[in-house]
């Protein structure tokens, strides 16, 4: 089996595609040994690309390109993955040898579009992607709430549920103790999001601990939801900068409920990797 390995912003996924590699079956056994730190490649998620429906459109019309399977380290699902998408497209890209595309791609959370920029030697990608509409997020626990002591915060889903919390000074938050507590709060989980405002105008401070990979350098969906979230509460404009400790992403907030919010990043190449068929 062929993989490619890439990262968003330091949040890293191994890759494998059924149009390199023929039929492929991802589980949770496989995402655990493939993203060990220690004993597999290590990683944040494991990404199945696979062949679509020959049938099978978009809302727009357009033919899948790639219908994206989402394993988190741990083993559990995920619906959707900001930063993974970007990776899944580079190495699509990788695949067919394009430079400049657009691709259609099914995900759990549902449709997505790609827009690729990838550099002639294929290692670093500027990725568009449509987020899909942001929905309501799942109700709040009064004990979520009450921990949270009048710090401001709301649910969002993007295909994906994350919560937003608004603190003063992000140095002050245990990502991992109030993370991983608010997460166990909900009956699905949740992504966790902490956000500050920025030093430049338009612009959020992001820390995430992620459901089922727990603190990551960064969240693409998270930064979405808190773009969303801070511009609703008036915090910044519709243009947002999010800095993330992996790095910054561009968030263009949707217009109205029925436009869809657009994500900005990179994706890295980090390396090609052949696994012998046991």
């Amino acid at each position: 089996m062929r993989l490619t390995k890439h990262h968003g912003l330091g949040n890293d996924f191994v890759i494998a595609l059924e149009e390199v590699n023929g039929p492929l079956h991802g589980d949770a056994t496989l995402a655990r040994a493939l993203c060990d730190r220690r004993r597999g490649i290590g990683a944040d998620g494991l990404i199945i690309g696979s062949r679509p429906a020959a049938d099978a459109t978009g809302p727009n019309g357009k033919p899948i390109d790639v219908v994206m399977h989402l394993w988190n380290a741990d083993g559990s699902r995920a619906e959707m993955s900001g930063n993974g998408i970007r990776c899944l497209g580079q190495a699509l890209a990788m695949a067919r040898d394009d430079h400049e595309a657009t691709y259609a791609v099914l995900t759990d959370g549902g449709f997505r579009e790609l827009v690729v920029h990838d550099d002639a030697a294929h290692r670093l990608a500027t990725v568009s992607v449509t987020m899909g509409l942001v929905g309501a997020g799942p109700a709040i626990p009064s004990a979520v709430s009450e921990r949270l002591n009048g710090d401001r915060h709301a649910t969002a889903n993007l295909g994906n549920p994350h919560i937003v919390v608004l603190v003063a000074d992000l140095s002050s938050v245990d990502l991992v103790g109030t993370g991983s507590w608010i997460e166990s709060q909900f009956d699905a989980g949740i992504n966790v999001e902490f956000i500050a405002v920025g030093s430049e105008a338009d612009s959020l401070d992001l820390l995430v601990w992620e459901r089922g990979a727990g603190v990551t350098e960064a969240c693409g969906t998270g930064a979405t939801a808190a773009a969303t979230l801070a511009h609703q509460w008036g915090l910044v404009g519709r243009e947002v900068r999010v800095v993330m400790p992996g790095g910054a992403a561009e968030v263009i907030v949707a217009s109205g409920p029925e436009e869809e919010p657009v994500l900005i990043g990179p994706s890295q190449h980090i390396a090609t990797i052949e696994i012998p068929d046991a």
